[in-house]
């Protein structure tokens, strides 16, 4: 560790000597802390991250839309879609997708280190329980996903194969995710093919460009964004452990998104048909100014530009047919190689753009007293997972279904979009569908039946109430053998012991 002398003269060369104002009032073990901390900057690379911080600040209030010229939408060719492509077609990139997972050559990659604030919980998202009748979390959601689509490659292909689980978290989620997993017994999974691993955190800077105090011996820390992942990546020799296990592609996702399809063939398999090296699934945008951010290209290279960064009047641009022209909503749901990620990780990761978010961050004030701020004060900078889509050498967009594969969980009870309850009626408005497409008929408590309804608008509750678990069926399939002509009680649970009931009464 570092000595006082020490950390003192390394936070002289990078202008941030005010760290260490409290020493003389700190105990024996909060010493200790602080230069724990200190020890983990590097001057040039804390000097350097405070200037660009601030600069990029001063940037970041005049912000122009000269962006809009350069910007172009996804050839058609470069991009698939579940809604456009036949059965046949679909069908065959999920039989490629299944045999690359028999052969042991996929892994899932998940983004798990952001803290939820918005939220408003104090333990990471994958834990969260959106009030299902199972009363199932994300992780496990997540987690007996990946054991169905391991059954259905070992299924069609007559071998036992693994899809090994990477989780990136960060200071404030590692320790909670990791005894999660012990307490729940890794919901089924090997823990050995279950690897998580932290990202970098960054300290939050003032807009004089210098480093917020959160407390007399800490510095205000936060996740260096989602793009955090490639140097996380080098730091904790994850390209080295796929390699020795034989992992060729990732499906990378983020935690919040309860319809995520893990290691989706069909995407893998579309991607892998194509030969690209790196692929996003998209969203239609429900309309042109909806909040999220648009695959397209700027200047030939492909990229995601934010809401935010686009004019209003380029945002209601259609095409000949009507269509928006910058329709493909960014979800946040990537295709990689393991050597584009190599590739990224090892040349590229330093030209990353750092995006700016101006945050409200508690801190000590001069006296030592601990400031709740009612304004924004600080600064943090992140990177996003992806802005690599610029150094792909074959790019490819893949359309899907919104209603189906993406319904995010991002604010408390009360806002109006991307809630607990928004995210329970997505996946119970899809199992209803599943169930309905399988023959089966629902009651009421009376007995009485349900009149079916096929289509349902995005904020609408199902009719009846029918949860299915992702260990009988990953997205709909083989249900018709138990529900056909069948008159299932809302609110009807189909889990394991429920489907063999099922077989048995058949």
């Amino acid at each position: 560790m570092l000595s006082f002398e020490e950390a003192k003269a390394r936070l002289e060369n990078a202008g941030q000597s005010h760290v260490l104002q409290f020493w003389a009032e700190l105990s024996a073990e909060e010493r200790g802390k602080i230069l724990e901390e200190i020890s983990q900057l590097q001057p040039e690379e804390l000097l350097e991250h405070c200037r660009a911080a601030a600069a990029a600040a001063s940037r970041h209030s005049s912000a122009d839309g000269r962006l809009d010229e350069r910007m172009e939408p996804v050839p058609p060719e470069f991009i698939g879609s579940v809604r456009k492509s036949n059965k046949e077609t679909l069908q065959m990139w999920g039989d490629e997708g299944l045999l690359q997972i028999s052969r042991g050559r996929v892994a899932v990659l998940l983004l798990a280190g952001g803290q939820g604030t918005r939220l408003g919980v104090s333990y990471p998202k994958g834990m969260y329980n959106v009030g299902l009748p199972s009363r199932k979390t994300m992780y496990q959601i997540q987690a007996e996903r990946i054991q169905k689509v391991q059954d259905l490659a070992k299924m069609k292909h007559g071998c036992k194969c693994t899809i090994p689980w990477y989780i990136m978290t960060s200071e404030f989620t590692l320790g909670p995710t990791e005894k999660f997993f012990k307490d729940n017994e890794y919901f089924g999974l090997c823990p050995s093919n279950v690897v998580m691993f932290e990202q970098r955190m960054i300290p939050a800077v003032g807009f004089d460009g210098k480093v917020i105090l959160e407390k007399k011996n800490k510095i205000a820390m936060a996740p260096d964004g989602n793009g955090g992942l490639y140097r996380a990546l080098v730091d904790n020799k994850i390209i080295e452990d796929m390699e020795r296990r034989g992992v060729e592609y990732l499906h990378v996702y983020c935690v919040d998104n309860i319809l995520v399809k893990m290691a989706d063939p069909v995407f893998i398999g579309f991607c892998v048909n194509k030969g690209a090296d790196c692929g996003a699934k998209v969203v239609d945008k429900a309309y042109p100014a909806e909040p999220v951010g648009v695959v397209c290209r700027v200047d030939g290279l492909y990229q995601v530009i934010e809401y935010s960064e686009i004019q209003p009047e380029t945002s209601e641009l259609r095409g000949p047919g009507g269509e928006l022209l910058f329709s493909a909503g960014n979800i946040c749901n990537h295709f990689f190689t393991r050597g584009f990620l190599k590739e990224v990780a090892e040349k590229f990761e330093s030209q990353l753009k750092q995006h700016v978010a101006i945050k409200k961050v508690p801190f000590v004030d001069g006296e030592g007293n601990l400031v709740k701020p009612t304004k924004p004060n600080g600064i943090k900078m992140e990177k996003f997972v992806f802005d690599v889509f610029q150094f792909s050498k074959k790019f490819v967009a893949f359309e899907v279904l919104r209603k189906e594969e993406f319904s995010p969980l991002k604010n408390a009870d009360g806002a109006p979009l991307d809630t607990p309850t928004t995210a329970r009626r997505s996946l119970l408005a899809q199992h209803y569908r599943w169930a309905l497409a399988a023959g089966a008929n629902f009651l009421d408590e009376q007995d009485k039946p349900i009149p079916p309804k096929h289509s349902m608008a995005q904020n609408e509750d199902p009719p009846a109430v029918c949860e299915i678990s992702p260990l009988v069926s990953y997205f709909g399939e083989g249900l018709e053998h138990l529900l056909k002509q069948k008159n299932l009680k809302s609110p009807f649970l189909l889990d394991e012991n429920e489907a063999k009931n099922l077989v048995q009464t058949t």
